[in-house]
């Protein structure tokens, strides 16, 4: 009875870790170098709430990265990264432009206006890449009390589509949203991949030109779990920390969020992952290509692939291969490629690709 109660309570793996596939970089475990980071941080005991040494010293890299004056606020997601940063550069009464196919808008269940209180004011775009121009459809009205005025232009780097913007379209961006009085947040789930792609640093593309908030995306690129809002400009937010606790999003044992993020950025891990996963993407596109009746739909800049095929071909090519429609009604998928995704992975699924449009 003792044996058989040991093996119910004691943890096994319950998974084959081998198996990988293309439906989202958040599939993909934790990074060795991040979890023997936590292992560092366990132990003893530290000050919850963000005041123990972890997130002290995060601070300091952070601002390696993104300016002198940047400050970072660690969050369990990104979802939270997302709604804290927005609710900290508006008013009750603020409006926040962005892509009609921004993360904000298409899947985060309506936090930011259910959660956040605050109205979207969407554009279409043929790449997911805002414009000034694009921006004006919707930049008007802000001294009509029957609107909602719009106060933030926020941004994704990279793109839904993953598309990229180059630091001068986003200098241009912040030059236009500031001329109008509104700020700017750049939603950086995938910030890494941007940088790599774009072989600059991170805050070529932020704090260098104009952004004033930005979340700061960890585990699409190897962390267990854990984004941050990041700061840039002071004089644009009040009151993060309340805002941070008033959304749910205040860790009490924060120096395990911390560290992880100190794992990445600390050195180059954030770097080799998003590089990697991008090399990755780079293959599966190329594989793709030859495939005929395969369409690539999107300039592959970052770590994901949109193609157009035969649902029917999907949907047998899904049996095998975990992925997701981004448009099912048009036929479009997107393969999404990790940190962790291998040479093999891509080549196996090039292969099964190709034997499901031969059949």
């Amino acid at each position: 009875m003792n044996a058989q109660k040991a093996s119910f309570t004691q943890a096994r793996r319950h998974h084959d870790p081998q198996v990988r596939g293309f439906a989202s970089d958040n599939y993909a475990g934790a990074h060795p170098e991040v979890l023997a980071a936590l292992a560092l941080a366990n132990g003893g005991h530290q000050v919850a709430y963000g005041e123990d040494d972890y997130t002290e010293n995060l601070q300091g890299v952070v601002r390696s990265h993104f300016g002198a004056t940047a400050e970072a606020f660690p969050v369990f997601n990104g979802t939270g990264a997302n709604v804290v940063a927005l609710q900290a550069v508006t008013d009750r009464w603020g409006a926040v432009i962005c892509a009609e196919s921004a993360h904000i808008n298409v899947d985060e269940g309506g936090a930011p206006e259910r959660m956040g209180g605050l109205k979207l004011l969407t554009v279409t775009t043929p790449d997911g890449k805002l414009t000034p121009e694009l921006i004006d459809k919707q930049a008007w009205g802000w001294e009509d009390e029957h609107r909602a005025m719009p106060q933030v232009v926020s941004i994704t780097q990279s793109t839904e589509l993953g598309t990229l913007y180059t630091p001068d379209e986003i200098r241009a961006i912040c030059d236009h949203a500031h001329a109008h009085g509104m700020k700017v947040h750049l939603d950086g789930s995938r910030i890494a991949n941007a940088a790599a792609s774009l072989d600059v640093p991170m805050r070529t593309f932020t704090n260098a030109v104009g952004v004033d908030i930005l979340s700061l995306g960890g585990t699409k690129n190897g962390a267990l779990f854990g984004e941050a809002v990041v700061v840039i400009n002071r004089d644009a937010v009040s009151h993060m920390k309340h805002l941070r606790k008033l959304s749910m999003q205040l860790a009490s044992k924060m120096r395990f969020v911390s560290v992880q993020l100190e794992a990445l950025l600390a050195k180059d891990l954030w770097l080799r992952n998003a590089r990697h996963s991008n090399e990755m993407a780079q293959r599966l596109a190329e594989g793709v290509r030859a495939v005929h009746g395969v369409d690539i739909l999107y300039p592959v800049q970052a770590n994901g692939v949109f193609a157009k095929l035969p649902h029917d071909v999907s949907e047998r090519l899904q049996k095998r291969f975990r992925f997701y429609f981004w448009d099912e009604a048009a036929g479009v998928v997107r393969w999404m490629c990790a940190f962790d995704t291998t040479e093999d992975d891509v080549d196996a699924f090039v292969a099964a690709l190709k034997e499901e449009m031969a059949r």
